[in-house]
């Protein structure tokens, strides 16, 4: 299953639903070429294959968002049919890859591996593919090593944004190293700030944009009382 192409004026994004655990994969080009970036490959990876292959596109790299075990189960299957396509994580979360505890896929009852990280990002970095640079965020909160790839080619702004919000929740931040006080504090330093209509892409659900969770998000809206609350 697939949604429709988002509509935007410079980008063209599909989402791939994995059914599992519900969670988005996308593919992201820019008009009249035909390579692209894939962010978050999921556990069913020949339906990331298949809309790579039906738009007849070329990946350049892999955007894993974080290492738990739904975002990056595609990452094997990719590899096996572009080596050369470099899986890109934040530096803290680049050991789950390669532990089937720490990418929660133990606990859920199966295993997941990934091939070890070719390209480490940290906060501030930018990062290059297809044609495209992405700013990288690091928001740590639902996973310590979690970045959100943020395209400020035109308006209005994308951000992969991974488990970190999504529309009118946030992630889970009670993993071991989750914490629901940096995952706050990150929304809103660092996406909060962002223009109102920037367009937010979530690992999970709808897509979303900063001036509608700023002002609806029941978590991390800023009508939230507990914004002064900064102790953990």
């Amino acid at each position: 299953m697939y949604f429709s192409h988002f509509s935007h004026p410079e980008l063209q994004i599909v989402c791939i639903l994995n059914m599992l655990f519900e969670e988005n994969s996308f593919l992201a080009w820019l008009p009249g070429r035909s390579d692209c970036v894939v962010v978050d490959p999921g556990l069913e990876p020949k339906k990331v294959l298949r809309a790579i292959q039906d738009r007849r596109l070329q990946p350049a790299a892999i955007l894993n968002t974080h290492g738990h075990a739904d975002h990056i189960a595609g990452n094997e299957a990719l590899k096996s049919a572009w080596p050369d396509l470099p899986i890109v994580i934040g530096r803290a979360d680049a050991p789950k890859l390669l532990d089937a505890g720490a990418n929660l896929s133990r606990p859920f009852g199966f295993e997941v591996l990934s091939p070890p990280a070719d390209v480490l990002v940290e906060d501030g970095q930018r990062y290059c593919a297809a044609g495209l640079e992405f700013e990288v965020l690091a928001l740590p909160g639902h996973s310590a090593g979690h970045v959100v790839y943020l395209w400020k080619g035109a308006k209005p702004w994308v951000a992969f944004v991974g488990d970190v919000i999504f529309q009118d929740s946030i992630g889970r931040y009670d993993f071991p190293d989750g914490s629901f006080v940096q995952l706050r504090r990150g929304i809103h330093e660092k996406l909060f700030t962002l223009p109102e209509q920037t367009l937010l892409l979530p690992g999970h659900g709808l897509p979303t944009t900063v001036g509608q969770e700023k002002r609806n998000n029941p978590f991390v809206g800023l009508s939230q009382k507990n914004l002064s609350d900064d102790s953990e």
